[in-house]
């Protein structure tokens, strides 16, 4: 008999059936199925990330996201809640016009430049609150956009009801604490938010009283509005209505004139004579101009007239040209 205790010596095993493992040996060759991702693994980077954003939007009430230079963020049923402008040159561009600001978040151990410089004292001047910021959380905040360590938080714009606006406006009106009678102008199917700031200006410079703009498919007040408008968005309210047609007609039943822009109109500019009535300028889109139902809601349809058949005026040229015309008439009572 082999001493089994002795270097190098072979034990010999006993023949015949052995205990077997029940089973479980087939059990761990099954394996433990599919490799968790980064977020759920608790020792993973991705998973502290998220908890820390997850931490941070419990913080800041965000239930949202945004990214991109000016990108609004949507809220429960669509509202817009916030916006983030990112990145150097859009942030000290937004702060220098005077756009309306939450907070502006700066990277943790920021490379300074001239712009970020810039960007810190114009908030510090303004009051608005710095928020030293981690960059997973600005990637977060900003849907992995460009911000290069520097973002400025916008609040959402309040909007006012489009209808009860313009019954406040009237009823000012009729009391003689408004000289000159309500003057309105509402967008058609615009999107783009440097038409609606450049309207807001011209809105100002010729004494109108408000923009409206429909609750759908149609541009809000983003912070590229705000810096188009040059300020003028401060003085200039913005009212929303939940349907646009349903308004021009709740404005008409008021006494107010519903004009359409279109170059295919019955009434050119020069010869309108409701110009010192109350009115309510409507604009549509440079491609599709006013739509069916909204023209027909119209009481008259008025043109610009112009050299050429083949040139167009986009919506804030033209509304800025008829807002003249309207306000040298009544100025010269014609």
């Amino acid at each position: 008999m082999a001493n089994s205790s002795r270097p190098g010596a072979v034990r010999k095993l006993k023949k015949g059936p052995s205990k077997g493992t029940g089973g479980l040996g087939r059990k761990a060759l099954a394996g433990k199925g599919p490799t968790p991702k980064a977020s759920e693994r608790t020792y993973h980077k991705a998973f502290k990330n998220k908890e820390l954003a997850e931490r941070s939007a419990a913080k800041h009430g965000d239930g949202g996201r945004t990214g991109g230079t000016g990108r609004g963020r949507s809220g429960p049923k669509g509202r817009a809640t916030e916006e983030m402008v990112t990145g150097r040159n859009s942030v000290v561009e937004a702060l220098r016009a005077g756009i309306p600001a939450k907070a502006l978040h700066v990277a943790v151990r920021i490379e300074m430049d001239d712009r970020v410089r810039e960007s810190l004292k114009l908030a510090a001047e303004r009051g608005i609150p710095l928020m030293e910021t981690h960059k997973p959380e600005l990637d977060r905040m900003t849907e992995d956009a460009v911000h290069q360590g520097l973002v400025l938080q916008i609040p959402p714009y309040e909007y006012q009801d489009a209808v009860d606006l313009a019954q406040e406006t009237i009823a000012k009106w009729k009391k003689g604490y408004i000289n000159n009678a309500p003057l309105f102008v509402a967008l058609d199917g615009i999107t783009d938010p440097r038409n609606l700031g450049a309207i807001i200006r011209s809105v100002s410079a010729f004494a109108g009283h408000a923009v409206i703009v429909p609750e759908r498919r149609s541009v809000g007040v983003t912070a590229s509005a705000w810096k188009t408008s040059a300020g003028a968005a401060v003085r200039v309210p913005v009212a929303k209505a939940p349907n646009l047609n349903r308004a021009l007609g709740a404005f008409k039943d008021m006494g107010i004139y519903v004009l359409g822009l279109d170059g295919d109109g019955d009434v050119s500019l020069p010869a309108l004579e409701l110009a010192t009535e109350p009115i309510c300028i409507v604009v549509g889109s440079e491609g599709k101009g006013l739509s069916r139902l909204v023209r027909e809601n119209c009481d008259q349809i008025v043109s610009i007239p112009i050299d050429s058949a083949m040139e167009s005026l986009n919506a804030s040229m033209a509304v800025g040209i008829s807002l003249y015309e309207i306000s040298k008439q009544r100025s010269t009572g014609v």
